[in-house]
């Protein structure tokens, strides 16, 4: 359910999700750059930092019920997928879980975007 009674509740699993990644995005991001091989991490890095800003898009996009939301949200499994490769390829658990989370957000906004 949306934060006010006039939000569109048609995107609420979707927007969850986006805030979900962008999230474990976040923490994935910084717990990589703890790591030892931190300078093997640059692509995984990279798309974790573009992960995060695209589902924050997202999110911003279907709150405010727009137009364009199912063309963002189209792009955005596409780079949560991209995420989601780059992440697999890391033996650490946070990795793992950063991975399988941006799955299950590229599903949602898959379906979002017909």
């Amino acid at each position: 359910m949306g934060v006010l009674s006039t939000s569109p509740t048609n995107m609420d699993s979707c927007i969850e999700a986006c805030l979900k990644c962008l999230r474990a995005c976040e923490e994935c991001f910084t717990a990589c750059l703890q790591e030892p091989d931190v300078q093997a991490r640059t692509n995984c890095l990279q798309l974790l930092n573009d992960c995060a800003e695209i589902c924050g898009q997202a999110a911003q996009y279907m709150a405010r019920n727009s137009s364009l939301s199912p063309s963002l949200c189209g792009v955005c499994a596409q780079v949560c997928d991209q995420c989601a490769i780059e992440c697999e390829k890391m033996q650490d658990t946070h990795c793992k879980e950063c991975a399988q989370i941006c799955r299950d957000c590229a599903q949602q906004c898959r379906s979002m975007a017909g």
